[in-house]
């Protein structure tokens, strides 16, 4: 599902109905939106990223601290 909500330019279409009908066979409508709103949510930060030049992945816990 994430990656057919994400990749727009592969999936004109958006999120086909099969791989809709399996992700609501293991999530509950409230559930299956909160899915949605994450994976729309993380998209948008990596695309922010990507446009800011900002690597992902180079976090070590505790540098800020």
């Amino acid at each position: 599902m994430a990656e057919q909500g994400t990749r727009i330019a592969d999936t004109a279409g958006g999120v086909t109905d099969e791989v809709w009908d399996k992700a609501a066979e293991h999530y509950p409508e409230d559930e299956l939106a909160a899915l949605v709103s994450l994976i729309s949510l993380i998209n948008a930060l990596n695309r922010f990223n990507v446009m800011t030049r900002q690597p992902a992945g180079d976090y070590q816990p505790g540098q800020h601290g």
